[in-house]
């Protein structure tokens, strides 16, 4: 059960890391990648840790009875040495650009994992190991000796990644200064505060206090160990004390008397206790509260990168949306101008209307032959202002909506009317001329002048007074009346077949208008829809990681 919910706590904490930016958590992806890939080691790893020359590398030599690793009067660890299990004494170093070195015995280490002059460690080692055929290591045990702190920035950079891929931290004090204010602050953050509790206080030096102090010395420390609640086997403290000098002399001339009562036979049962606690099931107990507490802070971490994505996309949701709604009350505010322009537009089309306001005018311009002057003014300006009434909703609908203009609404012309005018009337009554007036229309006189003129004259006047008789035409009122009806029957006739080819267009315009005036939401932007994205991956993950720890948090 562990076990599953470790593996679901890693995989979440990974899925979780990769929506983190590394630049901005440059030390939470360290630390989570680190966890992660501890959680699936299958060795228990050891680590002594402490400040430079507190004896932490001489206790490593002791408690494998070689002198392994270097040590110096002076700092001298510059790289993270792991001590593995192997048939003999040797070394394998892998530096940054992938060369592997491979030596027996650990000269070696003098020139690839110390300090150099400037106490600087090299840039170029990205590994450095060391096989010794201690059976202590045989059941997948490693040591890990690190440089030591409070002397480098980049050797406590390397401390605190390394301290997070261990099971079980040995912090080696100083019993002429303990606890300094330094250790105690590491105590604190490196270590309870990323979840790393399997701790075991090693004090070294008492042997060289008066045994005054030592009492003294031996009195506080019960009271540093009683007040960190260390995560270890029932009966295993977490004091030791070992005097790792006198050990490793005792070790390496084989004098078991004198390596007891250094105190390390009493050190290495309890380090036999906690791997061996290990492998009746108990590794997770280990892991597990420190993935924990990685996976808290990264937590934190993605709840304040969903609620950052969050609010940007909320902020371009909101303009979007403001942009819609502005966009969709102009629609209603366009159709219902577009609508009330074609009603009037129609109204006017209708045969009805038409006649009513224009045959008069229409029919006095044909009996006057200026139709065509008449047809081009004063009709075609109203024509264009009812049509450009209509139009010019369409025209702001697809410039605000951003479509393709819509071929504008033309209602042509028709073809001018026929005038039908009735026959000029026949006579039907007669009536006396006068001589006068017949010779002045006849022209007699003017071929007779003189005296025969007159005479011829005088007597054709005298003959047409008694004998002739001319038509008289008929009242020109009723002609005048048939005429005046023909040219407003032809006028209405045009103004018929004007309605009847203009309202159809209208009809075929309208549809089409009517899709020019209907907005169409625009896709969401593909900012937004990423931003839309990314927020639903962010927040699918963080539920990930919160039910993994929910999970989790009771195990321990």
């Amino acid at each position: 059960m562990g076990q599953d919910v470790a593996e679901k706590l890693v995989e979440s904490l990974r899925s979780a890391l990769g929506l983190l930016d590394r630049e901005q958590y440059p030390q939470l992806h360290q630390d989570g990648l680190a966890v992660c890939n501890h959680a699936v080691s299958s060795s228990f790893r050891i680590a002594v840790f402490g400040p430079f020359n507190y004896g932490k590398s001489t206790l490593l030599n002791a408690l494998l009875g070689n002198r392994a690793l270097p040590i110096d009067l002076i700092p001298t660890t510059g790289a993270a040495i792991r001590v593995s299990y192997g048939e003999e004494l040797r070394t394998r170093i892998v530096l940054t650009n992938g060369t592997e070195i491979a030596e027996s015995g650990t000269e070696v280490l003098k020139q690839f994992a110390l300090l150099d002059g400037d106490r600087q460690m090299r840039q170029d080692v990205s590994s450095v190991q060391i096989f010794c055929p201690h059976p202590f290591l045989q059941n997948g045990v490693e040591l890990l000796d690190l440089p030591g702190t409070n002397d480098r920035e980049a050797q406590d950079a390397l401390v605190r990644d390394q301290l997070l891929t261990v099971d079980l931290v040995v912090q080696v004090l100083d019993a002429r200064k303990l606890m300094t204010l330094g250790e105690r602050e590491n105590l604190r953050d490196w270590l309870l505060d990323r979840g790393i509790k399997t701790v075991v206080f090693v004090a070294n030096f008492i042997n060289l206090l008066e045994a005054e102090d030592q009492k003294q010395v031996q009195s506080r420390l019960r009271f540093v160990a009683e007040s960190f609640r260390a995560d270890l086997p029932d009966g295993v403290s977490n004091l030791y004390r070992v005097d790792a000098l006198p050990a490793l002399r005792a070790r390496l001339k084989g004098d078991m008397a004198a390596a007891n009562v250094t105190g390390l036979p009493m050190f290495e049962s309890a380090l036999q206790a906690i791997v061996a606690s290990r492998h009746q099931g108990n590794a997770e107990g280990t892991r597990l509260p420190r993935i924990v507490a990685i996976a808290t802070q990264v937590q934190r971490a993605l709840q304040a990168k969903v609620e950052q994505v969050g609010a940007e996309v909320g902020e371009v949701d909101q303009n979007y949306t403001a942009k819609l709604q502005i966009k969709q009350r102009a629609e209603k505010l366009l159709q219902q101008g577009f609508a009330g322009s074609m009603i009037v537009l129609r109204d006017w089309l209708s045969f009805s209307t038409l006649v009513d306001r224009y045959q008069t005018d229409a029919a006095s311009a044909l009996e006057r032959g200026s139709f065509n002057a008449w047809e081009q003014g004063a009709f075609r300006r109203d024509l264009l202002e009812h049509q450009q009434a209509v139009v010019k909703w369409v025209t702001q609908a697809t410039e605000m909506f951003g479509q393709p203009s819509l071929e504008g609404l033309v209602i042509p012309f028709s073809s001018p009317p026929s005038v039908s005018l009735p026959p000029p009337p026949t006579p039907t009554t007669s009536q006396k001329i006068d001589p006068n007036s017949v010779a002045v229309a006849t022209g007699i006189g003017f071929l007779f002048g003189g005296p025969i003129g007159a005479a011829v004259a005088g007597g054709a006047s005298y003959l047409l007074t008694q004998n002739m008789e001319l038509p008289q035409p008929q009242s020109d009122d009723g002609y005048r009346a048939r005429c005046t009806q023909a040219y407003e029957d032809a006028a209405k006739e045009y103004l018929s077949r004007f309605s009847l080819q203009g309202l159809p267009i209208v009809d075929r315009y309208q549809p089409k208008a009517q899709h020019a005036l209907t907005f169409q939401p625009p896709p969401e932007t593909p900012n937004l829809i990423s931003k839309r994205h990314e927020l639903t991956l962010l927040q699918t993950t963080l539920n990930n990681l919160d039910a993994s720890l929910g999970a989790a948090i009771p195990l321990f």
